[in-house]
């Protein structure tokens, strides 16, 4: 078997594999803002030892980790559209499904983080005269963002990678160009070989930055 990669040139890239990338990027950019903003919350919630926060957001937490992304994926495609009366589209039900669900794994990283920080800071904001909402945006908050960064950016690759799963729902993705590209060329193992190629370089690129973040933390530890 010869593989043959001529057809890949950069009207090919313009034309159909720009456009998944784009989308592939801002579902995991909106996903990764949402998903954080959503997880503090529900993190939050699950520390604050009211049983009526914590339990729905543990129940909320454990439910969506034990269900495949794909499944989710699809049940928010299907079943929203149902209830509203009308269609999202697979894009509009990408970005919400992905954002509802990585909030679940990112609650979990803030969780952490969040009592990775010292009592005795929290004790010193209370000192101060702070109020459990200040105390929590001005002195917990932001040690516990530091401290989980390189988690968090290394769940943001892994939600990178599983952008490629919204293909079942028809989104125009990375992935989703590169297939159209091998359909339309008749080369689908070649596309699918430069779909791999790109996506590892996209991680192991980030996956080096990430490396550098976590250093730099640890030595301002």
């Amino acid at each position: 078997m010869t593989l043959d990669f001529s057809f890949f040139t950069w009207d090919v890239i313009q034309t159909f594999i720009l456009k998944g990338l784009w989308f592939s990027v801002k579902l995991t950019i909106i996903a990764t803002i949402g998903g954080i903003a959503l997880g503090t919350v529900l993190a939050l919630m699950r520390l604050s030892g009211k049983p009526w926060l914590e339990k729905p957001a543990a129940a909320y937490v454990n439910v969506l980790r034990s269900i495949p992304l794909v499944m989710v994926i699809l049940w928010f495609f299907l079943l929203i559209p149902m209830f509203m009366g009308k269609p999202l589209g697979a894009e509009t039900s990408a970005l919400i499904t992905f954002t509802v669900f990585e909030a679940a794994y990112f609650s979990e990283i803030m969780r952490a983080g969040i009592q990775s920080v010292p009592r005795g800071q929290v004790y010193a904001g209370y000192a101060m005269g702070m109020t459990y909402p200040q105390m929590t945006r001005l002195v917990v908050l932001p040690q516990a963002f530091r401290n989980m960064l390189p988690v968090l950016l290394t769940q943001t690759i892994v939600l990178f990678q599983d952008t490629s799963l919204v293909y079942v729902i028809g989104a125009y993705d990375l992935l989703k160009g590169f297939q159209i590209t091998g359909k339309n060329f008749y080369q689908p193992v070649e596309a699918y070989l430069l779909a791999a190629t790109l996506y590892f370089f996209i991680c192991i690129t980030l996956s080096l930055f990430v490396r550098k973040v976590q250093k730099k933390i640890a030595i301002i530890r």
